[in-house]
């Protein structure tokens, strides 16, 4: 007889793999958010970099990211935010990319070599065809995109890069993501711009 072996799922479901384009239009485009690739456990991924469904568990990373966007807005309480659905940050023009838009069950960046042209290409479609976006590139995989653009002498100037440590709890906590103002800098930047700051917090 032969054994089975159960074929594992991809995530996130079909109809929300390009689920990070379906809220603004280009031009209402403000900051771009870049993940690796969408959680890899069933029920998790919904399109969005960082951001889970509606009723799952905060992740760890994303648990940083509000703790470090309380600190910057001087409003940290004890108690945790318990919804980790970003969709809020879509509905402000924030684009929540990840560089790979699909995941193999368990397997990180198992995808990565299938998207990585289109996420490029779509990443350098926005620096050269507009102005004054806010990039938020955490950790050595996202900051690579900035390298990459001046490898291919695309014109970064126009456009802010604010880079960091990745949230995660294993580069978090040695430095480098607390105490950033990643978020804090980016309204500062809006402001200066005359365009209405993110509420980052639900």
């Amino acid at each position: 007889h032969t054994n089975f072996v159960g074929v594992a799922e991809i995530f996130p479901p079909k109809e929300l793999i390009f689920n990070a384009f379906s809220f603004f239009n280009f031009e209402e485009l403000k900051v771009i958010i870049v993940g690796q690739d969408p959680y890899h456990q069933k029920g998790q991924a919904m399109g969005l970099s960082f951001s889970v469904n509606s009723g799952c568990k905060v992740p760890p990373s994303l648990k940083n990211i509000f703790k470090e966007i309380q600190n910057n807005f001087g409003t940290y309480s004890s108690e945790t935010i318990n919804c980790g659905d970003l969709t809020y940050l879509a509905n402000q023009g924030v684009l929540l990319l990840n560089r790979s838009l699909t995941v193999r069950e368990s397997a990180p960046n198992s995808h990565r070599k299938y998207w990585k042209f289109f996420t490029d290409e779509l990443l350098k479609y926005i620096v050269k065809n507009s102005d004054n976006k806010i990039f938020l590139l955490w950790g050595n995989d996202a900051k690579s995109i900035k390298k990459e653009f001046e490898k291919d002498k695309i014109d970064i100037s126009k456009h802010y890069f604010l880079e960091s440590a990745h949230p995660s709890p294993l580069s978090a906590n040695k430095g480098g993501w607390f105490g950033t103002n990643n978020f804090k800098n980016a309204n500062n930047i809006l402001k200066n711009l005359e365009l209405e700051p993110v509420k980052w917090l639900p």
